[in-house]
């Protein structure tokens, strides 16, 4: 006969319409992080010169990873509208990041690469990014790191799932009852 099986207890559950504490506390800084980006998304509309704002970053990822693109492909990578993809390669081309050219295989399309200095301007900015990562999560364990990518992941997920008009804004909803609102 089988000795006595320690099961683990299940954590009690919130009541309905209240989150349990630590999920309540990822919430609240899944919304300060989510406004944190908007922020910095913001603060690029006021970018001088060839600076690249975040957006215009991931096109150049986007062109670096996957090669030459038409800016319908870019706009729909990016989630951007192919006008405001369009008009951003205008400008990443007038900066010599990008270059347009028509398509080889088909001359009705206009598609965009890199440059030399497109890939520079990726490297330096991936390098500030690395430090920045390194300085934040360097002392963090590599458990906690995957278990957090993990979260990250089912989050990712959970948003992609997410039906329209499910929710008036899902980062909200989830933590709209707790009042200590990161700001």
């Amino acid at each position: 006969m089988a000795g006595p099986t320690t099961a683990k207890p299940k954590p009690a559950a919130a009541p309905v319409g209240e989150l349990s504490p630590p999920l309540a506390e990822l919430g609240l800084a899944f919304r300060l992080v989510f406004r944190t980006l908007s922020r910095l998304r913001g603060r690029d509309t006021h970018l001088q010169g060839s600076e690249l704002s975040h957006a215009q970053f991931e096109l150049l990822i986007e062109l670096d990873e996957r090669g030459e693109l038409p800016a319908g492909e870019l706009a729909a990578a990016a989630r951007l509208t192919p006008a405001t993809v369009t008009q951003m390669l205008d400008h990443l081309a007038a900066c010599g990041h990008v270059e347009r050219l028509r398509s080889p295989t088909d001359r009705r399309v206009v598609v965009s690469r890199l440059t030399a200095q497109g890939r520079e301007k990726i490297a330096a900015k991936r390098s500030a990014w690395q430090g920045r990562w390194q300085d934040a999560l360097g002392d963090v364990s590599e458990r906690d790191l995957r278990a957090a990518t993990r979260v990250l992941q089912r989050l990712g997920k959970m948003f992609d799932d997410a039906s329209p008009g499910a929710g008036c804004d899902p980062v909200v909803d989830g933590v709209q009852s707790h009042s200590q609102s990161p700001q």
